[in-house]
Protein backbone atom coordinates (compact mmCIF):
# COMPACT_ATOMS: atom_id res chain seq x y z
CA UNK A 1 0.00 0.00 0.00
CA UNK A 2 1.03 3.30 -0.64
CA UNK A 3 2.00 6.17 1.53
CA UNK A 4 -0.98 8.43 1.58
CA UNK A 5 -0.86 11.66 -0.76
CA UNK A 6 0.71 14.78 0.64
CA UNK A 7 -1.37 17.78 -0.20
CA UNK A 8 -0.23 20.30 -2.44
CA UNK A 9 2.78 23.19 -1.38
CA UNK A 10 1.52 26.15 -0.09
CA UNK A 11 3.26 27.92 -2.51
CA UNK A 12 1.66 31.49 -1.77
CA UNK A 13 -0.21 33.09 1.46
CA UNK A 14 -2.58 35.56 1.27
CA UNK A 15 -3.55 37.19 4.77
CA UNK A 16 -6.92 39.27 5.04
CA UNK A 17 -7.76 41.44 8.11
CA UNK A 18 -11.18 41.31 8.23
CA UNK A 19 -12.98 44.64 9.66
CA UNK A 20 -13.34 46.98 6.54
CA UNK A 21 -11.32 45.00 4.35
CA UNK A 22 -13.60 41.72 4.31
CA UNK A 23 -16.54 42.75 5.98
CA UNK A 24 -18.39 46.88 5.70
CA UNK A 25 -18.24 46.22 9.96
CA UNK A 26 -15.86 49.72 10.51
CA UNK A 27 -18.02 52.12 11.78
CA UNK A 28 -20.32 49.59 13.44
CA UNK A 29 -17.31 48.22 15.32
CA UNK A 30 -15.82 51.52 16.63
CA UNK A 31 -19.34 52.70 17.99
CA UNK A 32 -20.11 49.81 19.49
CA UNK A 33 -16.56 49.26 21.16
CA UNK A 34 -16.80 52.84 22.67
CA UNK A 35 -20.19 51.95 23.75
CA UNK A 36 -19.13 49.52 25.47
CA UNK A 37 -16.38 50.99 27.10
CA UNK A 38 -18.64 53.17 28.39
CA UNK A 39 -20.75 51.02 29.84
CA UNK A 40 -18.32 48.24 31.92
CA UNK A 41 -16.00 50.84 32.64
CA UNK A 42 -17.64 54.56 32.57
CA UNK A 43 -14.88 55.08 30.60
CA UNK A 44 -16.53 58.39 28.12
CA UNK A 45 -14.66 60.23 25.42
CA UNK A 46 -11.96 58.31 24.48
CA UNK A 47 -10.37 58.78 20.99
CA UNK A 48 -12.04 56.97 18.40
CA UNK A 49 -8.79 57.64 16.56
CA UNK A 50 -7.92 54.11 16.12
CA UNK A 51 -4.72 55.23 14.56
CA UNK A 52 -3.61 56.95 17.35
CA UNK A 53 -3.08 54.07 19.27
CA UNK A 54 0.47 52.31 20.24
CA UNK A 55 -1.62 48.77 19.07
CA UNK A 56 -4.78 49.07 17.04
CA UNK A 57 -6.26 46.10 18.17
CA UNK A 58 -9.30 45.28 20.20
CA UNK A 59 -6.87 44.05 23.16
CA UNK A 60 -4.44 47.00 22.30
CA UNK A 61 -6.77 49.50 22.93
CA UNK A 62 -8.24 48.34 25.77
CA UNK A 63 -4.73 48.58 28.06
CA UNK A 64 -3.73 52.00 26.51
CA UNK A 65 -7.11 53.03 27.83
CA UNK A 66 -6.71 51.69 30.79
CA UNK A 67 -3.63 53.03 31.37
CA UNK A 68 -4.73 56.93 30.87
CA UNK A 69 -7.60 56.50 32.51
CA UNK A 70 -6.59 54.23 35.68
CA UNK A 71 -2.56 54.27 35.47
CA UNK A 72 -2.53 50.02 35.35
CA UNK A 73 -3.25 47.51 32.54
CA UNK A 74 -6.52 45.52 32.94
CA UNK A 75 -6.78 42.82 34.87
CA UNK A 76 -7.66 39.13 33.37
CA UNK A 77 -11.06 39.62 34.19
CA UNK A 78 -11.77 43.00 33.31
CA UNK A 79 -10.34 42.23 29.53
CA UNK A 80 -12.99 39.01 29.85
CA UNK A 81 -15.76 41.38 31.09
CA UNK A 82 -15.30 43.78 28.26
CA UNK A 83 -14.69 40.82 25.47
CA UNK A 84 -17.65 39.16 26.68
CA UNK A 85 -19.97 42.06 26.78
CA UNK A 86 -18.54 43.34 23.10
CA UNK A 87 -19.30 39.88 21.38
CA UNK A 88 -22.56 40.17 22.66
CA UNK A 89 -23.58 43.71 21.37
CA UNK A 90 -21.67 42.43 18.03
CA UNK A 91 -23.95 39.45 18.15
CA UNK A 92 -27.31 41.51 18.68
CA UNK A 93 -26.33 44.35 15.81
CA UNK A 94 -25.66 40.65 13.93
CA UNK A 95 -29.19 39.51 14.39
CA UNK A 96 -31.19 43.04 13.59
CA UNK A 97 -29.15 43.73 10.56
CA UNK A 98 -26.41 41.54 8.54
CA UNK A 99 -23.67 42.99 7.76
CA UNK A 100 -22.56 43.48 4.49
CA UNK A 101 -19.59 41.85 2.64
CA UNK A 102 -17.33 44.41 1.00
CA UNK A 103 -18.20 44.42 -2.47
CA UNK A 104 -16.71 41.23 -4.33
CA UNK A 105 -15.28 39.68 -1.47
CA UNK A 106 -17.15 36.33 -0.99
CA UNK A 107 -16.49 35.12 -4.64
CA UNK A 108 -12.76 36.39 -4.16
CA UNK A 109 -12.00 34.19 -0.98
CA UNK A 110 -14.21 31.38 -2.77
CA UNK A 111 -11.76 31.93 -6.04
CA UNK A 112 -8.46 32.02 -3.92
CA UNK A 113 -9.72 28.91 -1.96
CA UNK A 114 -10.04 26.87 -4.87
CA UNK A 115 -6.53 27.66 -6.37
CA UNK A 116 -3.80 24.61 -4.77
CA UNK A 117 -0.97 26.78 -5.01
CA UNK A 118 -2.54 29.66 -2.87
CA UNK A 119 -3.69 29.54 0.40
CA UNK A 120 -5.87 31.95 2.66
CA UNK A 121 -5.08 32.82 5.94
CA UNK A 122 -6.86 35.40 8.81
CA UNK A 123 -4.99 38.36 10.99
CA UNK A 124 -7.24 40.65 12.49
CA UNK A 125 -6.82 43.23 15.55
CA UNK A 126 -10.40 42.20 16.51
CA UNK A 127 -11.60 40.05 19.23
CA UNK A 128 -12.67 36.44 17.90
CA UNK A 129 -16.08 35.62 18.21
CA UNK A 130 -16.69 39.04 17.38
CA UNK A 131 -15.17 38.09 13.96
CA UNK A 132 -16.74 34.94 13.65
CA UNK A 133 -19.99 36.91 14.00
CA UNK A 134 -19.20 39.48 11.81
CA UNK A 135 -17.63 37.40 8.72
CA UNK A 136 -20.85 34.84 9.67
CA UNK A 137 -23.25 37.45 8.87
CA UNK A 138 -21.47 38.91 5.73
CA UNK A 139 -21.84 35.30 4.26
CA UNK A 140 -18.26 33.70 5.29
CA UNK A 141 -16.84 31.44 7.73
CA UNK A 142 -14.07 32.18 10.10
CA UNK A 143 -13.11 29.24 10.68
CA UNK A 144 -12.34 27.99 7.41
CA UNK A 145 -8.71 29.75 7.67
CA UNK A 146 -6.32 29.30 9.78
CA UNK A 147 -6.58 32.81 12.05
CA UNK A 148 -5.15 34.80 14.66
CA UNK A 149 -6.68 37.77 16.79
CA UNK A 150 -6.42 40.21 19.44
CA UNK A 151 -7.15 37.62 21.71
CA UNK A 152 -4.06 36.17 21.20
CA UNK A 153 -1.69 39.08 21.38
CA UNK A 154 -1.52 42.93 20.86
CA UNK A 155 0.84 44.12 18.50
CA UNK A 156 -0.66 43.54 15.19
CA UNK A 157 2.87 42.36 13.49
CA UNK A 158 2.55 39.55 16.55
CA UNK A 159 -1.07 38.60 15.40
CA UNK A 160 -0.29 38.81 12.00
CA UNK A 161 3.19 36.51 12.50
CA UNK A 162 1.19 33.71 14.69
CA UNK A 163 -1.50 33.57 11.62
CA UNK A 164 1.77 32.51 9.74
CA UNK A 165 2.56 30.29 11.83
CA UNK A 166 -0.78 29.07 12.19
CA UNK A 167 -1.05 28.70 8.31
CA UNK A 168 1.74 26.56 8.16
CA UNK A 169 0.76 24.21 10.64
CA UNK A 170 -2.27 23.85 8.60
CA UNK A 171 -0.42 22.98 5.74
CA UNK A 172 1.18 20.35 7.51
CA UNK A 173 4.33 22.64 7.58
CA UNK A 174 4.36 23.29 4.39
CA UNK A 175 6.40 26.89 4.08
CA UNK A 176 4.70 29.12 1.95
CA UNK A 177 7.12 30.40 -0.72
CA UNK A 178 5.62 34.28 -0.77
CA UNK A 179 2.92 36.31 1.56
CA UNK A 180 1.19 38.88 1.23
CA UNK A 181 -0.85 41.01 3.58
CA UNK A 182 -4.58 42.57 2.50
CA UNK A 183 -5.84 45.19 4.92
CA UNK A 184 -7.39 48.70 5.26
CA UNK A 185 -5.41 50.63 8.15
CA UNK A 186 -2.45 52.42 7.99
CA UNK A 187 -1.47 50.12 10.87
CA UNK A 188 -1.86 47.27 8.61
CA UNK A 189 0.86 48.63 6.33
CA UNK A 190 3.23 49.71 9.41
CA UNK A 191 2.41 46.35 10.45
CA UNK A 192 3.83 44.98 7.08
CA UNK A 193 6.92 46.97 7.31
CA UNK A 194 8.06 45.37 10.97
CA UNK A 195 7.57 41.96 9.00
CA UNK A 196 8.96 42.95 5.74
CA UNK A 197 5.75 41.84 3.91
CA UNK A 198 4.45 43.73 0.79
CA UNK A 199 1.11 45.40 1.54
CA UNK A 200 -2.30 45.54 -0.54
CA UNK A 201 -5.28 48.46 0.75
CA UNK A 202 -9.03 48.23 0.35
CA UNK A 203 -9.72 51.75 0.46
CA UNK A 204 -11.16 55.00 -1.33
CA UNK A 205 -10.65 58.60 -0.96
CA UNK A 206 -8.50 59.79 1.91
CA UNK A 207 -8.32 56.80 3.22
CA UNK A 208 -6.98 55.53 0.19
CA UNK A 209 -4.14 58.31 -0.32
CA UNK A 210 -3.06 57.45 3.29
CA UNK A 211 -2.70 53.36 2.59
CA UNK A 212 -0.83 54.51 -0.86
CA UNK A 213 1.83 57.08 1.25
CA UNK A 214 2.36 54.51 3.87
CA UNK A 215 3.78 52.06 0.93
CA UNK A 216 0.68 49.91 -0.39
CA UNK A 217 1.52 47.76 -3.08
CA UNK A 218 -1.64 49.17 -4.59
CA UNK A 219 -5.09 49.90 -3.01
CA UNK A 220 -9.01 48.76 -4.11
CA UNK A 221 -12.19 50.31 -2.95
CA UNK A 222 -13.16 46.84 -3.33
CA UNK A 223 -12.81 43.51 -4.79
CA UNK A 224 -15.52 44.11 -7.98
CA UNK A 225 -12.26 44.49 -10.62
CA UNK A 226 -11.35 40.62 -9.19
CA UNK A 227 -8.78 40.11 -12.36
CA UNK A 228 -7.06 43.70 -11.50
CA UNK A 229 -6.80 42.37 -7.88
CA UNK A 230 -5.69 38.99 -8.63
CA UNK A 231 -3.19 40.78 -11.17
CA UNK A 232 -1.76 43.02 -8.03
CA UNK A 233 -1.45 40.03 -5.70
CA UNK A 234 0.69 38.13 -8.69
CA UNK A 235 2.85 41.17 -8.41
CA UNK A 236 3.39 41.84 -5.02
CA UNK A 237 3.69 37.53 -4.28
CA UNK A 238 6.53 37.56 -7.10
CA UNK A 239 8.60 40.86 -5.40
Amino acid sequence: MGSPARPAPAQHLILFDIDGTLVDSQAADGEIYLSVLEEVFGFADVSPDWGAYRHTTDSGILQEVFEARLGRAPRDFEVARFRERFVEVIGAAAARAAFLPIPGAQRMLRDFGALPSHRIGLATGGWREAARHKLQSAGMRFDDYPSACADDAQPRASIMRLAIERAIVHTNGEVPRSIVYVGDGVWDARACRVLGLPFIGIGTGRDAERLRAEGAEAVFPDYSDLPEFCAALQRALRA
